[in-house]
C-alpha cells in the first residue's frame, strides 16, 4: 500500500517543513517529464526559503550543512512530483532513483553522506515507497554556485 498525499502533508507539518512552489525551469527544458508510467524530475537546485544554498563540500562547507541542502533538494523534487500528479502525491508508487551531485574539492569524499539528507528524507516522508536506488557523485561547479543538485525518478500508480 502507498502513501496519500495527506500522510505526506502531516509527516512534513511534524517536521516544521512544507513544500515550496515547483520551481520553473531555467532554460530550454522540462521541470519534469511522464513517460510509461514513470516520472523523471529534471535536477532541482539547493534552495531554501531565504535563497540558494551555495558553496563547495570540503571549502568551508560542512558535511552535515551539504545534507542540509540536499533536504531542501529533496522538498523541490517532491513539489515537481506534487505539480506532475495535479496535487495528488499519493500517486507516487516508488521513488525509482535519485541522482545526487554535490560541489566539493578533489579530496572531498563524504558525498554519499551529504545526498543522505535527501534519501533519509524521502525514507521519513514516503516510508517503504521512499527507498530507492541512488548515486552520490562529486562534481567541481554547480550552477550558480550551489552546493547540491538532486535529480529523480518515480514510478506513477
Amino acid at each position: 500500500m502507498g502513501i496519500t498525499s495527506e500522510q505526506i502533508e502531516s509527516k512534513l507539518a511534524q517536521k516544521g517543513l512544507s513544500l515550496p512552489d515547483a520551481p520553473k525551469p531555467a532554460a530550454n527544458y522540462e521541470s519534469f517529464v511522464v513517460h510509461d508510467g514513470l516520472l523523471y524530475v529534471s535536477g532541482q537546485i539547493s534552495a531554501g526559503p531565504d535563497g540558494l544554498i551555495k558553496g563547495r563540500l570540503g571549502d568551508g562547507m560542512s558535511t552535515e550543512e551539504g545534507a542540509e541542502a540536499a533536504r531542501a533538494c529533496a522538498l523541490s523534487l517532491l513539489a515537481q512530483a506534487r505539480a506532475a500528479c495535479d496535487g495528488d502525491l499519493g500517486r507516487i508508487a516508488r521513488l525509482v532513483k535519485l541522482t545526487g551531485f554535490v560541489a566539493c574539492t578533489p579530496d572531498f569524499t563524504d558525498q554519499p553522506k551529504v545526498i543522505n539528507g535527501a534519501s533519509d528524507l524521502m525514507a521519513e516522508l514516503l516510508g517503504e515507497v521512499g527507498r530507492h536506488a541512488r548515486a552520490a557523485v562529486g562534481v567541481a561547479a554547480l550552477p550558480l554556485g550551489v552546493a547540491v543538485e538532486i535529480e529523480a525518478v518515480f514510478a506513477l500508480a
